[in-house]
């Protein structure tokens, strides 16, 4: 029966979404009547939103309102099609901040899980879909859960997120739950702080999608006094991350460390540490690969149970 369950792995970003496959930007916003074209487009319950527009507003929880519950509609048909279907049983397989697990991870299950049969199209194709049950793991753990096997000493791994850091300590390889810790100061901070640099040395501020485009290393055509002051909010912003670490007791100079998420390459490419003991995972959907990895094993205890 497995074989017949589609277990999707979902990364519930502040500014991405992102399976496996797929990266888009985390926001929907209800469009009054019927669009002129169908890109991103979202109908689900007798209305129309368009995916992707823009980034989405920050919340206490991704449960306040329906926004996380339509994108995570749309990260099941694209990861479908790209599959090839356009339904069935689907497993969802998700994640939450270290530090707000456990208060978190049950309401954000029955928050995914609200209906068991759902029907909608997406970019004008009909999707119907099963949830026959949904899986909550700890964001950072799920990016390295593939390599624990082969970690031989004490390693920490930082998580650099949008809106949160998750640093985890591993020893034996086993996260110890007292040493785990979210900080949020993920990268939506470092656009705030940027824009705000730019406001007080420029008297403008500059779209986000500039800033992120520097972040990806990326030259774009704006002014030099703009693109110098980005540049180095980015860099205080990376040693704000190295800080963090240093008060959590991590001596960057000696210890095993992995940078992982969306971050993850911004502190490579603006931190400019190259040591034996520091390494990356730069895939964004790290995550969400291990979500669906731990999903898989979960669904497998779940039908043995009797599902």
């Amino acid at each position: 029966m497995s074989d017949k369950i589609e277990v999707i792995g979902i990364d519930h970003g502040w500014m991405m979404m992102k399976t496996a496959s797929q990266v888009f930007r985390a926001s929907s916003e209800v469009i009054s009547t019927e669009p002129a074209f169908f890109d991103n487009i979202l109908e689900y319950n007798g209305k129309y939103y368009e995916i992707g527009c823009k980034r989405t507003e920050v919340r206490a929880n991704k449960v306040e309102n329906e926004n996380y519950y339509l994108l995570t509609l749309v990260a099941i048909a694209r990861e479908l099609k790209k599959r090839g279907k356009n339904g069935g049983q689907v497993f969802i397989a998700a994640g939450l901040p270290l530090s707000r697990f456990g208060d978190e991870k049950d309401e954000f299950v029955e928050y995914l899980k609200a209906n068991r049969n759902v029907s909608f199209k997406y970019q004008q194709e009909q999707y119907d879909v099963e949830i026959v049950n949904v899986a909550v793991f700890p964001q950072c753990y799920a990016a390295v859960v593939d390599l624990i096997p082969t970690f031989k000493q004490k390693i920490v791994i930082v998580d650099v997120g949008s809106w949160t850091v998750d640093i985890m300590s591993l020893e034996n390889r086993k996260p110890i739950n007292e040493k785990c810790i979210t900080k949020p100061n993920g990268l939506i901070t470092c656009l705030r702080s940027v824009n705000a640099e730019c406001y007080r040395k420029l008297g403008e501020e500059v779209d986000e999608s500039i800033i992120q485009d520097v972040m990806r290393g990326n030259t774009p055509d704006i002014d030099d006094e703009f693109l110098e002051v980005i540049r180095n909010g980015i860099k205080e912003y990376v040693k704000s991350v190295y800080h963090s670490l240093r008060e959590y007791g991590v001596n960057l100079k000696t210890m095993p460390v992995i940078f992982v998420g969306g971050g993850a390459s911004v502190v490579k490419r603006f931190g400019e540490i190259e040591q034996k003991n520091i390494n990356y995972i730069v895939d964004v959907k790290a995550n969400a690969k291990g979500f669906e990895y731990l999903g898989r094993v979960a669904l497998n205890k779940w039908l043995k149970r009797g599902a």
